[in-house]
């Protein structure tokens, strides 16, 4: 596998190593040894989420906020442009963000440690969406930054989304108490 450090500590791009033939593909999708020595991703995982999402639709930017969780991330199905915020209190990198496209084609991978929000928009008719989680998800502790936060200046491939009401109502990087 290939390992793409990106501009924020401990985020991380993934490019798995692919075996492809006339019959198809095989790929893993995580191993933990050789995901802790290559990629530094050391938290156990305790929970696998998927989910499915139309063209347009923009999910995040999604945090917990007393107990943050690490996601592997990645696309099975469609296309995604996906980012991660950095929101660790006394981070050198506080309010920055990274982006990739993840694809069925591309099969990359992005780790978002704890520490980060995270969201993505849809670039495909359908998108499956699976990831792997460092800690189990609780309703009451999510918090929501607004995608369209003009501090944060994220170049989003699109430019009216379809959204939930609760990310139409979240709340700007800098109104948040984090």
């Amino acid at each position: 596998m290939k390992i793409c450090h990106s501009k924020l500590k401990g985020c991380v791009i993934i490019q798995p190593r692919v075996l492809s033939d006339d019959r198809g593909f095989f790929l893993e999708t995580f191993q933990a040894v050789r995901y802790e020595h290559e990629a530094g991703i050391d938290l156990p995982f305790v929970q696998d989420n998927h989910s499915r999402s139309e063209r347009g639709v923009l999910r995040g930017l999604h945090f917990q906020k007393t107990k943050p969780q690490g996601k592997l991330v990645r696309v099975v199905r469609g296309e995604v442009y996906d980012v991660a915020v950095d929101i660790r209190k006394g981070s050198t990198t506080f309010g920055e963000w990274e982006s990739v496209i993840l694809s069925e084609e591309n099969k990359k991978q992005f780790w978002v440690p704890p520490g980060f929000a995270h969201g993505f928009v849809v670039l495909s008719d359908t998108a499956d969406f699976e990831y792997k989680c460092t800690d189990y998800y609780d309703p009451s502790d999510e918090g929501s930054i607004l995608w369209s936060d003009q501090d944060l200046d994220i170049p989003w491939p699109i430019t009216n989304p379809i959204l939930s009401n609760k990310d139409e109502n979240a709340k700007r990087l800098v109104n948040l108490s984090l």
